[in-house]
């Protein structure tokens, strides 16, 4: 098949203010995959694997990013990675000379990701009910893509309280990832206080970026295409 052909199951696709990472604040096309291998309790996308979802040619999801040329683009679900053709079209956007932000939540290796790709790379906590997702070496590979492409892995932890606060913080100090990759602490909404997670990150003096995300406090009466 035409690489061009190559189907893809898309949950939405839209443009908007990245909210995330350490680009959050920049306009950014989205492409929102279909389908998730986990269930985090406090999943803000279910309708990614609740909803029907469309089936797009890789030619027509390319055109609609085209559509936005000074645009970042990030590929996220879901859970992107399950799809085998999200490679080729992540190979398609960077011959395109387009920066390209990929979201996973860790459970599938990223060695094969692209260099020239941004990994995103989201540790699950205990409180999410997926903390023993985390695929075997992925924060060797975040190490190792950083080391060989700086900038090239982020890693991100979604914390509901105290307990998932000292989990990630003591897996941040144990595997040194602040050393090598930009290291993010979010807060779940309406469960754990941006405050409460500012003094514990200040108190312990801990090399981590605190993030909001951005897009929630622009647009909060909406849930999608954001």
């Amino acid at each position: 098949m035409d690489i061009s052909q190559r189907l893809l199951n898309i949950s939405e696709l839209f443009y908007s203010i990245q909210g995330e990472s350490t680009y959050a604040g920049l306009p950014c096309v989205f492409i929102r995959l279909a389908g998730c291998n986990l269930r985090c309790r406090y999943c803000d996308a279910r309708y990614t694997y609740e909803e029907a979802h469309a089936t797009m040619a890789m030619d027509g999801i390319l055109s609609f990013v085209d559509g936005y040329p000074g645009a970042l683009v990030e590929i996220t679900g879901g859970e992107p990675l399950l799809q085998k053709d999200v490679y080729p079209l992540m190979e398609q956007l960077v011959a395109k000379g387009r920066t390209v932000l990929l979201e996973t939540n860790g459970s599938l290796p990223i060695d094969t990701i692209a260099p020239e790709v941004i990994v995103i790379m989201d540790i699950k906590t205990p409180d999410s009910g997926s903390a023993e997702t985390l695929a075997h070496d992925n924060t060797g590979y975040a190490k190792e893509r950083n080391r060989k492409v700086p900038g090239s892995c982020e890693i991100k932890f979604v914390l509901t309280g105290r307990n998932d606060y000292i989990w990630a913080r003591d897996l941040v100090n144990r595997e040194a990832l602040y050393m090598s990759c930009p290291t993010l602490f979010s807060p779940v909404k309406g469960e754990l206080s941006p405050e409460d997670l500012a003094a514990w990150i200040l108190q312990d003096q801990l090399a981590v970026r605190l993030q909001l995300q951005l897009h929630t406090l622009i647009w909060p009466h909406l849930s999608r295409g954001i």
